[in-house]
């Protein structure tokens, strides 16, 4: 799914107004229907409906719905906010047809002492401002918002929260942000919903299709995208009857140190667990026994140090690298980091203390080999990139980053986002808060190497690597329980993950 910026979407609506072709306020009119339905799923007739709207088309919506609804036996109260201008287009039209059907409460607000009393069974329904706005809500606006979070009651937001900017928040006035519990968008997610420090106001969201034009969507281009299902299927590996393991790839992990072998161990599992035909793990002299014990389909590599990473191997006979996981940050250890970078022709997998190593050098990564993929979680990244105020301004630095250095960054975190050298960034929609726990990162490492190894580009092996992943964890939280999910269990469900792909194509 592409996810457009605000202004784009507003030139999908005028597309679709002019192509369909279509009225606005029929075009409003099919959106409406949209959350109405959706409503009427979610709540029943005794809940009385309290209804915000602004004189836009935003409050045009609400007004529709309300008409809607009222028409299906809800009781609907609409207050209209009064800057003293007349009602024009679509918002106008459906005012007149709330007074001409009669079913309607209807108020206009002046001040904030016409702010209604309200039962707790009421549900909000927020139509004040929608997606076309442009700075912090102030004044009246403001004071109306800030009420409606004071009160307990269900709030549902049309299309975006009002106060909420679809993408840059970086100067908004957070108090003056709706604090919604559901968000009903339509058509697409607006970026901002996928950024953690905005979670608290959009809730629960879910996009609603409206009929956009498919012409408008097609041409419209945009670098953000939100990966799904259906543009996974067709970057899964497909083996034939005369596949053996010497051509599904050999990769190297290089991986654990004294007191982490785990980390070694649950990347090496999860390499196999994603298809790879060989696998080498090079472990210090003191991990020998470990691995070959608990991975035994891995080969093992011996360093010649007895508790950390000082060498590597010969590398002609890998097609991926993969380095990190419990690897430690000794001296020695960077050093031979930095000369893994300068020896390796193929892309490396870049994960944990390698990337704490690589911050501390930040002119190594001009030795990265193109394409290699970096996997940092948000504090990781941090210490590559510098400080951000905000996940909008992370993803920006993310991008920049993936094209000075011709490399893959996977930013972990609730919607993990991968950037490429092209300039695209994919938001993954798999996972879940049980998969917040020791070891999963490995796993994830493990899962790329296994997968680039397998001969996919790059961008292919992150983008399905960071999807398995998420989607093995769901499926484990849903046997097991998100708060006893462990990092084990995402190996465990690799199996089930790649099954349900499967029957999906």
């Amino acid at each position: 799914m592409k996810i457009f910026t605000t202004k784009q979407i507003a030139g999908l609506d005028a597309y679709t107004t002019k192509n369909e072709p279509i009225l606005d306020i029929d075009l409003m009119e099919r959106a409406s229907l949209q959350v109405s339905s959706w409503l009427v799923q979610e709540f029943t007739t005794e809940r009385k409906m309290v209804f915000f709207a602004g004189p836009g088309n935003n409050g045009g919506d609400a007004l529709a719905i309300a008409r809607q609804l009222a028409d299906l036996d809800y009781v609907c109260e609409v207050y209209l906010l009064d800057f003293g201008k007349v009602l024009k287009g679509s918002p106008a039209i459906n005012w007149q047809r709330l007074e001409e059907q009669g079913k309607v409460i209807l108020h206009k607000i002046t001040a904030i002492n016409e702010f209604p009393e309200t039962e707790d069974s009421d549900v909000i329904i927020d139509g004040l401002f929608g997606s076309g706005l442009t700075r912090p809500l102030e004044g009246l606006p403001a004071e109306i918002v800030r009420q409606i979070n004071q009160l307990s009651n269900s709030v549902v937001a049309i299309d975006i929260p009002s106060g909420l900017m679809g993408e840059d928040n970086s100067e908004n006035q957070f108090e003056n942000i709706i604090r919604a519990d559901f968000t009903l968008t339509f058509q697409f997610a607006k970026l901002s919903f996928l950024f953690a420090e905005n979670a608290e106001y959009v809730g629960e969201w879910e996009v609603l299709p409206i009929g956009l034009h498919p012409d408008g969507i097609e041409q419209f281009t945009s670098p953000y995208l939100l990966v799904e299902q259906n543009d996974i299927l067709d970057k899964m590996p497909v083996r034939s009857k005369f596949d053996h393991k010497g051509n599904l790839g050999h990769a190297l992990l290089i991986a654990g140190s004294y007191g982490k072998m785990g980390a070694a161990v649950l990347a090496s599992t999860a390499c196999l667990r994603a298809g790879v035909g060989l696998l080498t793990t090079h472990v210090p002299h003191m991990g020998y026994s470990i691995i070959q014990t608990a991975v035994p389909e891995a080969m093992a590599s011996i360093d010649q140090h007895d508790s950390m990473f000082t060498q590597f191997p010969a590398l002609d006979a890998f097609s991926a690298i993969g380095i990190g996981p419990g690897l430690g940050q000794k001296q020695n250890s960077r050093k031979a980091l930095c000369e893994l970078l300068e020896t390796a022709k193929i892309p490396l997998v870049i994960d944990a203390d390698a990337l704490n190593i690589l911050s501390e050098n930040p002119k190594w990564l001009e030795k990265l080999p193109e394409g290699s993929i970096l996997t940092p979680h948000p504090g990781e990244f941090k210490r590559l990139v510098g400080d951000t105020q905000n996940t909008y301004q992370s993803i920006q630095k993310q991008l920049e980053f993936s094209e000075k250095y011709k490399c893959v960054v996977i930013l972990k975190g609730a919607h993990t986002s991968v950037s490429t050298a092209s300039g695209n960034l994919y938001f993954n929609s798999t996972g879940n808060p049980g998969m917040a726990t020791a070891g999963s990162g490995d796993v994830l490492t493990g899962i790329i190497s296994g997968l680039l190894a397998q001969e996919m580009k790059s961008e292919d092996a992150a983008v399905l690597g960071v999807y398995l992943h998420g989607l093995a964890g769901d499926l484990a939280a849903a046997k097991k329980s998100e708060n006893a999910l462990i990092a084990g269990d995402i190996i465990e469900f690799m199996g089930q993950a790649y099954k349900h792909l499967s029957n999906e194509q």
